[in-house]
């Protein structure tokens, strides 16, 4: 049996919740004291006050402990439903934005690194993040499309995209304030609703009339 899979399948008592946050709250502080790259198993022991043992038997490997602690929970379990597609997707973006400047600097590329390669953390990183995005992303479109909002309903993996790649190049490429992230989703919600949205430029003419009725070329 794997490491990975003796740690999940400990039997025994309970896991003591305590121990678990106090681990957590370790992990958070010496991400910013000491860097992603730097940050050992033995120090958040120590900092926890508690046994490597203990950590071994919720997280096989350091990248495993960290993902557990940064990506917790799926991704928007529920889809936001705020009553129209822009106020969807906006809330979708704020997530995504805090997803990737709440950690210190330079704990996300390095996460991202080690999580494509290992094959089982990155099972676990598409199934609680970019899988549920995709999950959420569709049913904010199939409720928009109900609604009437949509000229034309994108691919769920390119709008995943457009989404998620400004903003993890303007924070990790760029090197530009997470203060300013505000301004960035804005201008994306624009041109993301400028692809979609009736009578958008590249929306195509669905009414048909001035077409049937215009006289074609004289011979």
């Amino acid at each position: 049996m794997s490491a990975r899979k003796q740690a999940r399948n400990q039997g025994g008592r309970p896991r003591d919740s305590r121990v678990d946050e106090a681990i957590a709250s370790a992990v958070r502080e010496l991400l910013t004291e000491v860097g992603y790259a730097r940050l050992t198993m033995a120090e958040v022991a120590a900092r926890a006050g508690v046994g490597k043992a203990a950590i071994y038997r919720r997280h096989a490997t350091k990248q495993e402990m960290i993902f557990d602690v940064l990506v917790p929970d799926r991704f928007l379990a529920v889809a936001p439903d705020r009553g129209s597609l822009r106020a969807d997707l906006a809330a979708v973006l704020a997530e995504i934005a805090a997803t990737m400047a709440s950690p210190p600097q330079g704990t996300v590329p390095g996460l991202l690194a080690d999580v494509h390669a290992d094959p089982a953390l990155r099972d676990r990183f598409d199934e609680k993040y970019l899988g549920a995005q995709r999950q959420t992303l569709t049913e904010i479109l199939d409720r928009a499309a109900a609604r009437g909002e949509l000229a034309t309903r994108p691919d769920p993996a390119t709008l995943n995209a457009l989404l998620v790649g400004p903003v993890f190049a303007w924070l990790f490429l760029l090197s530009e304030s997470p203060d300013r992230l505000p301004a960035l989703t804005s201008a994306l919600l624009d041109a993301t609703l400028a692809l979609t949205s009736p009578g958008s430029p590249g929306a195509p003419d669905t009414s048909g009339s001035e077409i049937a009725t215009r006289p074609g070329p004289r011979t």
